[in-house]
């Protein structure tokens, strides 16, 4: 796929392998999603059995990112935004979410998994008003990003940039630390950074899932401290209520009272 190209290459089927559990249908599985095949759905499941609370944290997570874009749009003015780590297309995606409210809203959206590429065209429906884009893109590779997302989004005017869920699958805390300083260094001020990441720390059964996960020889994902959350928002200014249990940031009044979940972010601006 190019930068912004609309369909995947001829080659991104034969890079997709259905017959091992991959984690980015896996969440699609748990998330309600019908992206998904049979040995996912067979890994959901026997993690689910150890832990069943992860459906809540990932139906948790998309419901912070939908408060999260939502806010952004309504109170901040954002009108671009950068998606890093994209995964499968569910509902809420960033681009329904903002064009919902504010039509002109451009948003680039990034990963290199060859699943989500393969998927990339559904997250494409922008309207008439406003853009999507698609960059195939490594999270290791900063300046690669921010130099294809340059060319669908003015960076020199605030960005919110997204990182959901993505910055656990990098092994190393100062290099996912160094990634979010490039990223943020290289928007203007008034720009937003919103994170969320599984946590450690808060519910013993589900670090055990999710370790026992990462030595079954999986794709790891690493749980971090609220304390390592925190950390990537430093030298900006966090929205109230700060770094907290997703479902605390925000809830909607409607909703019945939140439970704290293993999954912590915050939302931030850039002085």
């Amino acid at each position: 796929m190019t930068d912004h190209a609309t369909t995947p290459g001829p080659d991104v089927h034969q890079k997709i392998d259905t017959s091992v559990p991959h984690s980015a249908r896996i969440w699609n599985y748990w998330l309600g999603g019908k992206d998904n095949y049979p040995v996912d759905k067979e890994a959901g499941d026997a993690y689910t059995a150890v832990f069943p609370g992860i459906v809540t944290i990932a139906r948790s997570s998309r419901a912070f990112l939908r408060r999260n874009i939502t806010y952004l749009v309504t109170e901040a003015g954002i009108r671009q935004f950068l998606d890093v780590g994209t995964g499968l297309p569910t509902a809420d995606n960033t681009h329904e979410v903002a064009q919902r409210i504010a039509p002109e809203s451009r948003i680039v959206y990034v990963d290199n998994d060859p699943l989500v590429v393969a998927h990339a065209r559904d997250l494409l429906h922008s309207t008439p008003e406003g853009a999507t884009a698609f960059v195939d893109a490594d999270v290791l590779d900063p300046e690669r990003i921010l130099a294809a997302a340059a060319e669908t989004l003015d960076l020199t005017r605030p960005t919110a940039l997204v990182l959901s869920n993505i910055l656990g699958h990098v092994a190393d805390h100062d290099q996912a630390r160094s990634i979010v300083t490039r990223l943020m260094d290289a928007l203007p001020s008034g720009s937003f950074l919103s994170i969320n990441d599984g946590s450690r720390g808060i519910d013993p059964v589900f670090e055990q899932a999710q370790d026992a996960y990462n030595e079954s020889g999986a794709v790891p994902y690493n749980l971090r401290t609220v304390d390592e959350i925190t950390a990537y928002f430093d030298g900006l200014d966090l929205i109230e209520p700060g770094v907290v249990s997703v479902p605390l940031w925000r809830p909607d009044p409607t909703s019945a009272t939140p439970e704290p979940v293993g999954e912590h972010g915050g939302l931030a601006r850039k002085p």
